[in-house]
């Protein structure tokens, strides 16, 4: 089962920064980013979680958290989180369960080798647990203001 625009997200747990789990079913009355990215320490993938740190004190005005997630393990996340002080939470998807909810592994060639990995996606969930706005093949420059922008307009109209 994948996900859809305009349907309640099925609710799933992963193991979380800060030696926690994130349930989904516990943020129900507030708005959720979450962001799917390749790998921890890469250029691109740090600065798309600096975009959305920079930008954390906008989403919470918003009600809305923001969460990273990727394969990597927790202990990497912890590591890249401290690194580059990023003071929201990683999600750890070693298993690939949340990322097959999200559909976003995908087939690529890197380097001129055929690898599966994550496509850069980030999905707006809205305070009941549905899917607001998705974002696939995102292109990193101005997209965590484009999904502020997203989350400035849920706010709106609630």
């Amino acid at each position: 089962m994948t996900v859809e625009v305009g349907k309640p997200i099925p609710d799933f747990s992963a193991p979380l920064t800060g030696d926690k789990t994130f349930h989904l079913k516990d943020f129900i009355g507030e708005n959720l980013v979450i962001y799917f990215y390749p790998r921890d320490s890469t250029p691109g993938c740090t600065q798309e979680g600096l975009d959305f740190q920079a930008l954390l004190d906008e989403f919470a005005k918003h009600n809305t958290m923001v969460f990273g997630l990727s394969r990597d393990t927790l202990r990497k996340h912890e590591n890249f989180r401290e690194k580059q002080g990023y003071t929201f939470d990683l999600i750890s998807d070693t298993s690939e369960e949340v990322c097959n909810i999200f559909d976003v592994i995908r087939d690529k060639k890197m380097y001129g080798k055929d690898v599966r990995g994550i496509e850069r996606s980030t999905f707006l969930i809205d305070k009941d647990g549905k899917l607001v706005m998705e974002w696939r093949k995102l292109k990193i420059a101005g997209h965590a203001q484009a999904v502020l922008e997203a989350v400035q307009a849920l706010d709106s109209t609630n």
